[in-house]
């Protein structure tokens, strides 16, 4: 295991059980990411790895490596619309899987039970692109006296409150996630 993902791994708290395991599946999806898609991916793909080593029993203890880096970028890649032409990476889910060197039914079925396990949907605010943020209306919507409202359009003061409270992912003049 290279010493820099172990180290971070550690940081993340990751059960030493699982960590050979992750330590693995990290490696593939970085590599994956930093050749085919770009350093955000590879991170989210870290962020997705670490919660399922933390899932108690953890699911990555049991099957392929291979297979759950496979899931793994598919989720996150899901998340995100990655086989949308429009996106800026972007990667149909049949080359991924070649590329990954796995079955596309596989990796979708194992992509499937990473999002039943977390509840994870599209535009999850957890495993979602910075700039895709911008594009989920969802994201920004708050009610105000019973209207629903995009919260882009309020007062600078009242925004800085719905991001220091969780409401909203940030205050938008700002430009950090």
């Amino acid at each position: 295991m290279e010493e820099q993902v172990a180290s971070w791994l550690k940081a993340q708290r990751v059960p030493a059980p699982a960590l050979p395991v992750v330590a693995d599946i990290v490696e593939i999806t970085d590599a994956f990411c930093a050749e085919h898609l770009d350093a955000e991916y590879a991170g989210l793909c870290r962020a997705l790895a670490v919660k399922l080593a933390r899932k108690h029993p953890s699911p990555l203890l049991r099957g392929d490596r291979r297979i759950w880096a496979a899931g793994i970028v598919h989720t996150i890649g899901w998340v995100n619309f990655l086989a949308d032409p429009a996106q800026t990476p972007h990667l149909k889910m049949e080359r991924l899987a070649e590329l990954l060197g796995v079955k596309q039914t596989t990796m979708g079925n194992k992509g499937a039970l990473i999002r039943d396990l977390f509840g994870i949907g599209r535009f999850h605010e957890e495993f979602i692109r910075a700039d895709m943020i911008e594009k989920n209306l969802m994201s920004w919507l708050v009610e105000v006296d019973g209207l629903i409202m995009d919260a882009r359009s309020l007062p600078v003061p009242v925004q800085h409150e719905l991001a220091r409270v969780g409401i909203i992912p940030y205050v938008p003049e700002q430009e950090q996630r």
